[in-house]
């Protein structure tokens, strides 16, 4: 992407909006079509594109449509909770405690502003093409400019229909830009003739594939494009999405063989738009911190931000005040987006620094509980996982350099509702302050947003390794994103000044066999033996811990329990033990059929016949 303000500015040059109705959309002519076709026009076409579907916010828009996915991802996956006040946001509720109807509001949104996405990248193809001779002479990076403003284009309209497929599952309306010509109104049906339900995974495929075959290797003006590295990632999580089981009922066939293949040739030769060679940051901390997450050789394809003005909805991807505290970080936020209880139990560690992959850490106590003065005390010596502390903030551990929480006056908005954890990896830091994030505006900051990391692309190739077969390599790999997770650990600090401090936990790093001192809390990493991967079934119990772990609160979870098939289980196990904290679960059941959200009932009803309602959901 372009520096987030050009999006913004051209956005709005555009005037164009999010379509109210799905798919309904206006003529080229209402939006000045003379005004771009042009190389220039095609241009702003590209940036509106961009700042539309992967920025543009609003405080509902962030919580219900955000590119970051926390409201399905995370909270759908038990990986956190709503947050904030138990009255705020009954549609997000009701996804959260599992009563979602085919009308719930936040699922037309995200439909919604998806659908927008494929019409924004439409457009740029549309445009492009009625001046194809004009473009075809201008040199691109690589190519000509028609070309990479195609490959741009249809890589945006593949991500956007992803976004569809992964929530509301395959047999969904795919628009082209065929369709998009053809009518104002390019109402797709999702079946055929016979009333079959019509799969759009190679659709969404070949969109990826030929960005991948056409976007230049690295962007040497526009750093934040995406590259073919990147297309080829997102071709390689489409098709192993495409070769997940689900329950059987979303048009998917297994082809491990192949997304290993392509797998290889990204570990092999990928890279970022720095020309630098596609590898694990030398820290996890350092992949959540302003200024150093950018260019680690990680970032496979990131939406990045900047700190421009004054204008929130630049730099906070998350939502401005969504995600915030409600006061501690200075300015106050809204308190939604808490990790849950089961989240952070599952980064108790056993003596070999190794996850309960036998999930006994659900029969265990919570780490925080409430003390006999009513503010809460987390049990530190507990060892667990170090990005634990990275991903969640806990009350007796530094929340980076702000302040040490003792109390909830400030931190959590509503315990009973929400419990008391903080979400960490998209606050800001307070040193960022300046250049780095608003003063006056909670969670703003220059941190990127990971859509697809490096370590992701490893752990999407030691799956397909187990599923091909090689478990002792798929281990290989799995221990080499758990090997970068004994490189740091949060130190302990004095309470008044946030200085360096001397403590009694450690970090027991047997990855090398050395104990680091003076920790915020005791934290145990150790690798996983051969004996894990003697059998299929335990390696993958062991990949999906590591991606649970490794990417949690990043808006993947709920998404990988649903290809993977075991979302029913994992989800009311999640609602046993999580309803020993927290009320509102104790009657919450995941229902046997829910494998994909429903299609919003009144797009159902507008397209009169036309798109049927997913089979799980009649």
């Amino acid at each position: 992407m372009k520096k987030i303000y050009v999006y913004i500015i051209a956005a709005v040059t555009l005037s164009m909006t999010a379509c109210s109705d799905f798919l309904t959309v206006d003529p080229v002519g209402a939006v000045g079509e003379s005004s771009f076709t042009t190389k220039e026009g095609v241009d702003q076409l590209l940036n509106g594109m961009y700042g539309a579907t992967l920025y543009r916010n609003s405080a509902g828009n962030a919580l219900s449509a955000g590119i970051t996915n926390y409201t399905y991802g995370d909270v759908l996956g038990g990986q956190a909770n709503k947050g904030s006040a138990a009255s705020d946001q009954p549609a997000f509720t009701s996804l959260e405690v599992y009563t979602v109807t085919v009308d719930n509001a936040y699922l037309q949104n995200k439909w919604n502003r998806s659908y927008d996405g494929v019409y924004r990248a439409n457009s740029v193809i549309s445009t492009a093409n009625k001046i194809q001779e004009e473009l075809s002479a201008v040199q691109g990076e690589s190519k000509d400019f028609y070309t990479e403003a195609i490959a741009q284009a249809r890589f945006m309209r593949g991500l956007s229909h992803f976004e569809v497929v992964k929530l509301y599952g395959a047999a969904v309306p795919y628009v082209g830009d065929e369709d998009y010509e053809a009518s104002v109104n390019p109402q797709v049906s999702n079946v055929d003739e016979g009333g079959n339900y019509i799969y759009i995974w190679d659709k969404i495929i070949a969109d990826f594939q030929y960005a991948y075959d056409n976007l230049p290797n690295v962007w040497t003006s526009d750093k934040g494009l995406p590259n073919k590295w990147a297309a080829a990632a997102f071709l390689a999580k489409a098709m192993l999405y495409q070769s997940s089981p689900y329950d059987g009922l979303n048009g998917t066939s297994p082809n491990y063989a192949a997304v290993r293949s392509l797998l290889e040739t990204i570990i092999a030769n990928g890279v970022d738009n720095n020309n630098k060679k596609f590898q694990l940051a030398e820290t996890y901390e350092s992949l959540w911190t302003a200024g150093e997450s950018d260019w680690t050789g990680e970032s496979v394809f990131d939406v990045q931000t900047v700190i421009s003005g004054t204008q929130a909805t630049t730099n906070s991807l998350w939502g401005d005040s969504n995600t915030g505290m409600t006061g501690a970080l200075g300015t106050g936020g809204w308190g939604f987006y808490q990790p849950s209880y089961e989240m952070v139990n599952s980064h108790i560690v056993n003596a070999d620094g190794l996850p309960l992959l036998d999930k006994s850490y659900q029969s265990m106590n919570s780490l925080t509980q409430v003390g006999e003065d009513g503010h809460p005390v987390t049990d530190l010596t507990v060892y667990t996982d170090p990005r634990l502390d990275v991903t969640v903030g806990r009350f007796n551990v530094p929340y980076m350099d702000w302040s040490i929480p003792t109390t909830i006056e400030g931190w959590i908005r509503e315990p009973s509702n929400g419990g008391y954890y903080m979400n960490k990896k998209p606050q800001p830091r307070k040193a960022d302050k300046g250049s780095l994030s608003i003063n006056t505006v909670t969670s703003s900051t220059a941190k990127n947003y990971h859509m697809i990391r490096y370590a992701d692309v490893l752990l999407m190739y030691a799956e397909c390794l187990i599923e091909t077969g090689d478990l002792q390599e798929a281990r290989t790999y799995i221990n080499q994103i758990r090997a970068r997770a004994a490189n740091g650990y949060i130190s302990a600090v004095d309470a008044a000044t946030m200085e360096p401090a001397t403590s009694s936990y450690v970090l027991e790093d047997l990855v090398t066999g050395t104990t680091k001192p003076n920790a915020a809390a005791n934290y145990r990493i150790g690798l996983y033996p051969e004996s894990q991967f003697t059998s299929k079934e335990d390696a993958l119990a062991a990949l999906r811990f590591e991606r649970k772990i490794e990417l949690g609160l990043e808006g993947h979870w709920w998404y990988d329990l649903v290809r993977w098939g075991i979302v029913v289980n994992e989800i009311n196990n999640f609602l046993k033990f999580e309803s020993q904290h927290l009320g509102k679960y104790s009657t919450a059941v995941y229902n046997s059929k829910w494998y994909t959200m429903p299609l919003p009932y009144n797009q159902i009803v507008k397209m009169e016949g036309l798109l049927v309602q997913d089979q799980r959901w009649q």
